[in-house]
């Protein structure tokens, strides 16, 4: 049994756990092998980044930190959370489209042990959440907001992969006041520049979304050594939604309207291999906003924080040390 077949057997064995989500160790890819930073980053610095040449490692996912789980009532329904707790600056974690709170199992425990105070949820329509009612599906803004109420949340940095990354831009559009920080990955964000959605267009040609799951969102380089964290993906995207009915955005912009009101600090990471938003997207994005650090991952895909938590995790961290308060 090669090392990859142990880590699927191991990883099938575990349930989320009442104080310990996604409990076992699972080898897992998620190592990076280069980064480019701009924007005034301080990461080309260092920042605890890997070297641009260092190769890929299969990294276990590390022990769950302590978590407390619940339901925060939001408008028409229910969202399910963990939340590791403490009085350090609260992280919230917004999950793509085809996961859930599930799918931060490296982000966890990392952010709990340097003392933040670190939330995952699921949005309406996904594991364990209400699904939203089709005549009323309300917004992923309004739900983040009733959730941090909930939570007795001030002020927080509002972290999001894929879709995760277009309700936090939302939430930064609606609620300025009380983000730290911003941070995307990936997203294609729902602005609606007609030129910008053609582009978007240009990238997913016919067919595109009935392709396999894994080979649309993970890249070819972590398909192709890892196995088993391929399969412990696709075993949370398989649970991952429980309704049909999407929600959509609060607020209707432009790119012109994030650079006239978006102030929050932002840090935009991305996969150099990302199907959905490639790294000349990134580039984009970057030049509507004020305030901006970028990070760019090679050999990395749609899934920087589960494919690449060696640069996903410190640069994020260092982003947030340099904006807490």
């Amino acid at each position: 049994m090669t090392t990859n077949e142990r880590a699927l057997r191991k990883w099938a064995e575990p349930a989320v756990g009442r104080r310990g989500l996604l409990g076992g160790a699972a080898m897992l890819a998620a190592g990076g092998a280069a980064f480019a930073a701009t924007g005034g980053s301080a990461f080309a610095a260092g920042g605890g980044l890997p070297r641009p040449d260092s190769p890929l490692p299969i990294i276990p996912i590390p022990p769950q930190a302590p978590a407390t789980e619940g339901y925060a009532p939001v408008p028409g329904g229910r969202v399910w959370y963990w939340d590791t707790g403490g009085r350090g600056t609260p992280i919230v974690l917004l999950h793509p489209y085809s996961g859930s709170a599930e799918s931060w199992p490296y982000q966890q425990p990392y952010f709990a042990k340097a003392g933040y105070r670190v939330i995952g949820y699921s949005r309406r329509g996904h594991f364990k959440s209400d699904a939203p009612p089709a005549d009323d599906p309300g917004t992923g803004t309004a739900d983040l907001h009733a959730l941090v109420e909930h939570l007795g949340i001030r002020k927080f940095h509002a972290v999001g992969v894929a879709a995760g990354g277009g309700v936090a831009l939302d939430y930064a559009l609606s609620h300025p006041e009380r983000l730290l920080g911003l941070v995307i990955s990936g997203s294609l964000t729902g602005a609606s520049d007609q030129d910008y959605k053609d582009m978007l267009k240009r990238l997913r040609p016919t067919g595109f979304s009935d392709m396999p799951a894994d080979f649309i969102e993970l890249g070819p380089s972590y398909r192709a050594v890892n196995v088993a964290g391929t399969a412990a993906w696709l075993d949370i995207h398989h649970r991952a939604r429980n309704s049909d009915v999407d929600q959509g955005n609060e607020n209707t912009f432009s790119w012109a309207d994030v650079k006239r009101r978006v102030r929050v600090p932002t840090l935009l990471i991305w996969g150099d291999a990302d199907l959905y938003s490639p790294p000349s997207v990134q580039r984009i994005m970057a030049s509507y906003f004020r305030d901006v650090e970028t990070v760019v991952a090679n050999e990395c895909g749609h899934a920087p924080q589960w494919e690449r938590s060696d640069v996903y995790n410190p640069a994020l961290r260092a982003f947030v040390r340099k904006h807490s308060r």
